[in-house]
């Protein structure tokens, strides 16, 4: 199926739907989604009876990212971890079309797109190990770890937890801001993609 971009400096450019996501990236994606977002909720609000399904939250998280990991060494090319690292001269030459108002009609993740994934996984790798190691003495819970390492990296690796949670939350709210962005700007629906594993995306792109 061919479509006309509208809108932006180049109006006539011919855009083509392609599949790009295969569906194991599509399926880590919802997932982690599940995931994340029940660990943090069952986080900020922990009680006695809620605290060890946080922790099974951190593991399956844990087990989603080491998934997606291999599968960046061994998947589609648009889910290869070299994806998400754009080289500087592209991601200045694309962030100088985020004015335009048409899709960047990229197969796969844009540069930007790329490094917010990048920081993504990085936080959340983050907040796996620090929660290994951390406690809560309120509720007399610790992370596995917890009782192999000293009394104050375990203080350190807590405060290290929480802060990391408040920084995941920051960036699923710039990632949600970003969709809507390119829904209402960029006329570009990031979520259908993810869903359907198929994009539009200009015609001779790779």
């Amino acid at each position: 199926m061919k479509a006309s971009a509208s809108g932006g400096e180049n109006p006539d450019a011919v855009f083509v739907e392609k599949r790009v996501w295969d569906i194991p990236t599509r399926l880590f994606h919802w997932a982690l989604v599940m995931t994340v977002i029940t660990g943090l909720y069952l986080g900020e609000f922990r009680e006695f009876s809620t605290i060890e399904l946080h922790f099974y939250a951190g593991y399956a998280t844990a087990a989603l990212l080491a998934f997606r990991i291999l599968w960046g060494f061994t998947g589609s090319k648009p889910s290869r971890i070299r994806a998400l690292f754009p080289s500087p001269k592209r991601f200045f030459k694309y962030t100088a079309t985020l004015r335009k108002r048409h899709p960047s009609g990229i197969a796969g993740h844009n540069p930007l797109g790329a490094l917010s994934v990048l920081a993504m996984i990085t936080a959340l790798l983050f907040q796996v190990i620090t929660g290994l190691f951390s406690e809560d003495d309120g509720l007399f819970s610790e992370g596995p770890l917890a009782g192999y390492a000293g009394g104050s990296t375990v203080l350190t690796m807590t405060s290290l937890h929480h802060t990391g949670s408040r920084v995941i939350m920051a960036l699923i709210g710039i990632h949600i801001l970003a969709i809507l962005f390119y829904l209402l700007w960029k006329r570009e629906n990031l979520i259908k993609p993810m869903l359907t594993g198929i994009k539009l995306i200009r015609r001779n792109t790779d």
